[in-house]
């Protein structure tokens, strides 16, 4: 049984603690909010560079033009790359164990199938723990992604590799595995296809009023072909981007319920122990009075 002395260490220990999570709840609050208006105001941007970029492509298509191979891949799926995005610092609860056991899912899948897969992490905790069981696939790593304010160089670094590996014939296929920011509580883990660019789906097919009607006739300067050869790395950039955009407002969710569970915890171990201490101590007085009582009947 634990005496006074080392139960009253106990309790100022984790009070000690408790002040540590709380305070890291409050930074986590903070930094939620302008992570969460930065995802946010990234995703407009990224809606309308989808749209216009698949009125490129189809312009090019109506030339009989041919589309570029970030567009029409190389014509096979024999190599995967997966580009995994985590955080760089822990505390987070499942945030980065939920991204990585679904980046294992995904590497043994495409394994069974016989591809070869590649990885490329973003975020130190992701990279530490797939580095462990899968160093001989893993092509590179950025680990700038915990700065105060995301930059927008840390994706164009990010492509720049990868569109370096594509060009060498390193892979026929890109996918990104992130976060999905939803809620403070909720952050949903989301698999998209990077390479070759999906340039269609329904968020290309909502036109916005200021765009240009169905059918309408649209004059391009330069060509078509130019223009997607200059905007398709921009828009690979942006999708980029806007995952560590997500994955970041994730984080700082996950951190901000992560420090109030611990917390809360901190809270109830602390009543718990100042019980058994305060249980203790009145054992011992009565213990010593026992004994001064019966000392006294003796004599």
């Amino acid at each position: 049984m634990p005496s006074l002395k080392d139960l009253k260490n106990r309790i100022t220990s984790v009070k000690s603690t408790r002040k540590i999570t709380s305070a890291m709840k409050m930074v986590a609050a903070s930094k939620l909010r302008r992570a969460q208006e930065q995802a946010e105001a990234a995703r407009p941007y990224a809606r309308t560079m989808t749209r216009m970029l698949q009125s490129v492509s189809s312009a090019l298509i109506d030339q009989d033009g041919d589309l570029p191979a970030l567009m029409t891949g190389t014509g096979e799926e024999a190599a995967v790359l997966l580009l995994v995005i985590t955080s760089d610092r822990g505390l987070c609860g499942a945030f980065n164990g939920s991204v990585v056991r679904e980046a294992r899912k995904q590497i043994r899948a495409l394994q069974q199938e016989g591809k070869t897969v590649k990885l490329f992490c973003a975020g130190r905790k992701g990279r530490d723990l797939l580095r462990r069981e899968y160093a001989g696939i893993m092509i590179g790593a950025v680990d700038e992604i915990g700065r105060k304010k995301l930059d927008y160089a840390v994706a164009e670094k990010i492509i720049g590799t990868i569109l370096k590996l594509f060009n060498e014939g390193g892979f026929d296929v890109c996918r990104i595995v992130f976060n999905r920011f939803k809620s403070v509580i909720s952050q949903i883990v989301t698999i998209e296809q990077l390479i070759p660019v999906a340039a269609g789906g329904e968020a290309a097919n909502q036109n916005s009023p200021n765009e240009a009607a169905p059918g309408a006739m649209v004059i391009f300067e330069p060509d078509a072909a130019a223009l997607l050869d200059r905007i398709l790395p921009q828009h690979l950039t942006v999708q980029v981007y806007s995952a560590l955009l997500e994955s970041m407002a994730g984080e700082m969710g996950a951190r901000m319920t992560a420090m109030d569970n611990a917390t809360r915890n901190a809270g109830d171990m602390i009543d718990r122990l100042t019980l058994q201490y305060n249980r203790s101590r009145q054992a011992a007085i009565t213990k010593e009075l026992i004994e001064i009582i019966s000392g006294a009947e003796a004599v």
